[in-house]
């Protein structure tokens, strides 16, 4: 392919590990620890919502979000995620990697403040609101997302680049640990500073007013994480792949490189034209070029993709509604409003940091020893094996006294999922 023999590419993939592959893996890594927060961290929150703005005076339960809403809330980000992958992808193609990487950071920091800053104190106004900042929320995430794996890949060396990326989404598992360790520590301090009797001891008491400060907290502080990286994202420089290959502009890649791998690397003019005028490099993704040379590969990867997320997101946005069928976490009537988001988040933090979180960090370390495919093969086959056990046999599991084996083995396919 075209500038495949060009000097900063080749000195790019021949680096030897430094400290700015370090460097490279925080900020994007960064990136998806946000997306990961921004899109997980309302799971223990919809019940909150619900005690809040749907409970009935006299009901024998606390009020829990209408199907229709609850859809919406868990899954408009969802929505928004889609369609900002798609925009975010082609303009970062059009205005390079590094402009549009700052556009999304600025769009989900805004977005995650305005989420907490939901206007009214009626149901359908807040529940509208939050939606509607979600969405853009998600928009943004989308961009975020494939831009910092691409950025990560565009950095890396040939020699460790699988488990350089691998380490940037390891960062997701973090960003989901981080959610709920987070949850835990607001909720624990309000209902240290305002305590509250159980629902099922005093129905309105049990949702104290300042409850409605908990959730929006927790949203608003996802945007923190992109924040503190922000600096250092504009100091990155653009991408020599970006640069050389799609701007045309091989005398700023070179300085760029240079600056980053602390060597000099010779000015190659001559190729510039070369590069562009290359009939290899410039056929478009809905070409015949691009289906005969890539669509098979595209089509595996995109599919594979596909399958893993409807187990993995219905998985984690699903978590606590199982934990509840299956009797791992108590009855809501017995709990009041803010302990439940602690109760929640617990659970959610225990499976994280026992099983998603070494997913991905035992990916890292195997994932250029065993190879991609190998680690993919293990990870459906022993996910599957697990989702099997747990589904055929589920009413054994509901029984008393089960849930403790089925919390293991669900644990187990959330590791392989991240394998």
């Amino acid at each position: 392919m075209a500038g495949e023999n060009l000097k900063v590419l080749n000195a790019l993939d021949s680096a030897k590990t430094q400290w700015y592959h370090f460097t490279a893996i925080i900020i994007a890594g960064m990136g998806f620890f946000t997306d990961a927060y921004d899109l997980f961290y309302a799971r223990p929150l919809t019940k909150m919502l619900g005690r809040i703005y749907y409970t009935k005076p006299g009901a024998p339960k606390p009020g829990s979000l209408p199907p229709d809403v609850s859809a919406a809330v868990n899954g408009v980000a969802l929505c928004g995620t889609l369609a900002g992958q798609l925009f975010f992808g082609w303009l970062g193609d059009k205005l390079g990697r590094k402009k549009v990487y700052g556009i999304t950071l600025m769009l989900m920091c805004l977005c995650s403040i305005a989420s907490g800053l939901s206007f009214g104190h009626e149901a359908k106004s807040v529940m509208a609101t939050l939606c509607f900042f979600r969405f853009w929320l998600g928009f943004g995430i989308g961009g975020d997302y494939p831009l910092s794996a691409t950025i990560m890949s565009e950095y890396a060396n040939k020699k460790t680049r699988g488990a350089f990326i691998a380490a940037v989404f390891a960062m997701q598992g973090f960003g989901i640990l981080g959610g709920g360790v987070f949850a835990m520590i607001i909720s624990a301090a309000f209902d240290a500073k305002y305590p509250a009797p159980p629902y099922e001891v005093d129905p309105v008491a049990s949702t104290i007013p300042q409850a409605d400060y908990v959730w929006r907290i927790i949203l608003m502080a996802g945007a923190m994480p992109a924040l503190l990286t922000f600096y250092w994202r504009l100091k990155m420089p653009e991408t020599a792949r970006y640069t050389a290959l799609v701007a045309n502009d091989l005398k700023q890649a070179n300085a760029d490189m240079s600056k980053v791998l602390q060597v000099d690397i010779e000015a190659e003019p001559a190729k510039v034209q070369q590069t562009a005028g290359s009939p290899s490099s410039s056929y478009g993704l809905l070409s015949k070029e691009f289906l005969t040379r890539h669509g098979l590969h595209l089509l595996g990867t995109t599919s594979t993709w596909f399958l893993l997320d409807i187990a993995f997101y219905s998985q984690n946005l699903f978590q606590k509604d199982i934990f509840s069928a299956i009797g791992w976490i108590p009855a809501a009537k017995t709990m009041n409003s803010i302990n439940e988001v602690f109760t929640i988040a617990k659970a959610q933090t225990l499976i994280a940091l026992c099983s998603t979180v070494p997913g991905y960090w035992f990916t890292v370390a195997l994932i250029d020893r065993m190879g991609r495919f190998a680690i993919q093969l293990v990870g459906f086959t022993m996910m599957t094996a697990f989702m099997f056990a747990l589904a055929f046999p589920y009413d054994h599991w509901t029984q008393p006294g089960h849930h403790i084996p089925f919390v293991v083995m669900y644990s187990l396919t959330f590791f392989f999922a991240n394998f």
